[in-house]
């Protein structure tokens, strides 16, 4: 594969697509366009807030698109640019036929995990909670919800297991990028065949919500741990008790998990400030 020939677009959106682009980067494979959501308000005031792949994008001088709508306009235009390839990680949007296909080399997919275990929105977090090991696929878009054919598979060991989501993002970003990296030449000289997936396997994750970060401390420790790692970053591992005969929310800022316990070490009171569990204790039972 000729790099310079070489002219791809890159569909992405969050830290996990940083990853992979830093991966590609890394093999000297940059994409000639970016394509992410459109900025969205975030944190408490609400800001206008561009998307991690924005900021990359930025950074490294490469053009930007943040379609409103994957419409036939926007296919049009990504038509006119004669792309070899699409690659596709962690965009959060389903991307149309009319668009996965106008490419000579179709469009590819950066999945974290060993499919067609975890399909879906939340394959690190699933794996988290579910599995005992995980990895990373890249396959080849069809109309259905990560249901394509496999291109290359790798299973990601992971020491210790679980870890937390955002370490195992990381890690399986990178590992992701720089094995798209390795196939690339291969797939577009023709010389490597897609798998059908074995669909009777497959798992499926869902969009994580608010309400997935609530346990029951005496409940369970084994299950808080893994959601505890699981949902660190978002939406947080949290807890309700009473206050002044107030109910409140009580995040979950560090704990471990040891000899079969699960050990809050550190709270964020709703209302109040960041603390050690054994104070906001102290507190509750004054």
């Amino acid at each position: 594969m000729e790099k310079e020939n070489f002219n791809f677009a890159f569909f992405g959106t969050s830290e996990f697509s940083v990853g992979v682009l830093e991966a590609l980067k890394k093999k000297r494979l940059s994409p000639s366009l970016i394509i992410t959501v459109p900025d969205a308000p975030k944190g408490r005031k609400l800001l206008l807030t561009p998307p991690p792949v924005k900021m990359w994008a930025q950074k490294n001088n490469i053009r930007i698109a943040q379609p409103k709508k994957l419409d036939r306009d926007f296919a049009n235009k990504l038509k006119a640019k004669s792309y070899n390839l699409f690659i596709v990680a962690s965009y959060g949007k389903i991307i149309p036929a009319s668009i996965f296909e106008i490419p000579t080399h179709k469009t590819l997919n950066v999945h974290p995990s060993l499919l067609p275990r975890l399909r879906g929105a939340s394959p690190i977090q699933g794996a988290i909670l579910e599995e005992n090991e995980t990895g990373v696929t890249i396959m080849r878009i069809d109309a259905e919800m990560d249901h394509g054919p496999i291109i290359a598979q790798e299973k990601v060991p992971m020491e210790p297991w679980p870890t937390r989501a955002d370490i195992l993002e990381n890690i399986l970003a990178q590992k992701g990028g720089a094995l798209l990296a390795d196939v690339l030449p291969k797939w577009i000289a023709g010389k490597m065949t897609a798998k059908e997936q074995v669909h009777s396997k497959a798992t499926y994750t869902q969009l994580v919500k608010k309400k997935d970060g609530l346990i029951e401390v005496e409940e369970n420790p084994e299950k808080n741990w893994k959601k505890f790692l699981a949902y660190t970053q978002w939406p947080g591992v949290y807890f309700f008790t009473e206050r002044n005969r107030k109910k409140i929310r009580v995040i979950i800022k560090d704990a471990v998990y040891n000899k079969e316990k699960f050990l809050i070490t550190r709270v964020l009171p709703e209302g109040g400030k960041e603390m050690s569990y054994d104070d906001f204790l102290r507190g509750k039972h004054s």
